[in-house]
């Protein structure tokens, strides 16, 4: 939960009023929510069935394994995690850097700077063995869940249904809500982490599937109420415009030294999501290490604290260039990217898992399998069609470097 509830929603629902042009956002809210529950059902099985560090890395070896594609299809994994994580990590920088914006007035260069930092002190807080880092999860998630409570519970003594639920006739709906969903599948992502950290849990097979579904069907309910209580207080042209909702929210409800409060809450909430994220994506590189498959160096664990110090400062590290690009175009970056180079193969891949791989113990199967592991792959496919034409091109062309890039690394290991 803490990798799912960041600054997103406080960030991007003025970004999803626009692009809707009108209030009826919550259309895109329900479908990203099919579209996690779909897929984070696939997360679930193929989690409990090969409980490993490195998450996806592992899944899409083994399942492709049969048809000796499963080192191909692991290298293109490895290869834009090394893309996504900086991508993903700068994306919260630069939300923390624009609610920092109403402490103190920043040029361009200054946000980019506040991004950068807040990134390099949450990669150096997490320089330190899991089981701490465990502790202080929990108690950063208390943080998270009064600032959306607090948030929710303010607009239900005075929002207005008929306002929140005023939605115009829009000829282009499902188009917009395609392409909205991608701002949607941002806000909640972060259910997937814990696969990466499965040497590092008690009963992996059990407590991954519990935490993937749990945390999904929680986020969804809170985000829901969440736009709703905001839109039916704050008119949505007012909204669409604000660059820091929660705080503006806030403000007209309870007054300006309130608004600062939640200003000081939100920027807490980000920094909770970045510690999520750099924890996860710090052990992908080195569980590919660990099996050979990527650069030695990745596999050194520190020598007291035993946590992998090399990929956590390299992830972290990698992502302090980006933290001076907008967050529409790393956002789009991000999700189209991986759609193209994991999400779509782990939907085939949970189901030739299932067929092929009799040799491993699957103990959970998905509800209704495999129809939602087929209606997440046809949803992430029209999540990509309904973006823009050079998110989809920047997808496209880095798919092709990684493939390239396995053939020269093949033809050099042969």
């Amino acid at each position: 939960m803490l990798g799912m509830i960041g600054v997103g929603p406080f960030l991007t629902l003025p970004a999803m009023l626009t692009a809707m042009g009108g209030p009826h956002i919550l259309y895109a809210w329900l479908a990203g929510a099919l579209l996690a529950l779909c897929d984070g059902l696939v997360y679930a099985q193929l989690a409990a069935a090969l409980p490993g560090s490195g998450g996806s890395y592992v899944y899409l070896r083994e399942a492709y394994r049969p048809f000796g594609l499963g080192r191909r299809m692991a290298f293109l994994y490895i290869f834009q995690v090394i893309l996504v994580a900086p991508l993903s990590i700068s994306a919260g920088g630069v939300g923390f850097a624009s609610y920092l914006g109403r402490f103190i007035t920043l040029s361009d260069l200054q946000k980019g700077l506040a991004a950068a930092l807040i990134c390099a002190f949450m990669t150096w807080l997490l320089y330190r063995p899991t089981a701490t880092l465990g502790k202080m999860s929990v108690a950063m998630l208390a943080v998270v869940i009064l600032t959306v409570t607090w948030v929710i519970g303010a607009g239900l003594l005075h929002f207005s249904w008929a306002q929140a639920f005023d939605f115009p006739e829009d000829p282009q709906l499902l188009k917009h809500v395609g392409a909205v969903s991608l701002l949607a599948m941002y806000n909640y992502g972060g259910y997937n982490n814990v696969c990466n950290l499965g040497d590092e849990i008690r009963t992996p097979w059990k407590t991954m599937p519990r935490a993937i579904v749990g945390s999904i069907v929680l986020v969804v309910a809170l985000y829901l109420a969440l736009s709703t209580v905001i839109l039916g207080t704050i008119p949505w042209e007012k909204a669409a415009a604000s660059t820091t909702i929660a705080s503006d929210f806030i403000g007209q409800v309870h007054g300006p030294i309130a608004a600062q409060v939640m200003t000081g809450l939100i920027l807490f909430v980000t920094a909770t999501s970045l510690f999520s994220v750099i924890l996860g994506y710090s052990r992908v590189p080195y569980a590919a290490a660990l099996d050979g498959q990527f650069f030695p160096i990745f596999a050194r664990v520190h020598p007291k604290g035993h946590f992998p110090h090399v990929s956590l400062l390299t992830l972290g590290g990698l992502s302090l260039p980006f933290c001076f690009l907008s967050l529409d175009r790393l956002i789009s970056w991000l999700i189209l990217v991986q759609i193209l180079s994991q999400f779509i193969w782990q939907c085939a891949g949970v189901i030739l898992l299932r067929r092929y791989r009799q040799d491993l113990a699957q103990p959970f199967t998905m509800w209704l399998y495999p129809l939602p592991a087929l209606l997440s792959l046809v949803l992430w496919l029209y999540v990509f069609v309904s973006a823009e034409w050079d998110g989809q091109l920047f997808a496209l062309s880095f798919l092709g470097v990684g493939l390239l890039a396995y053939r020269g690394l093949d033809s050099r290991s042969r």
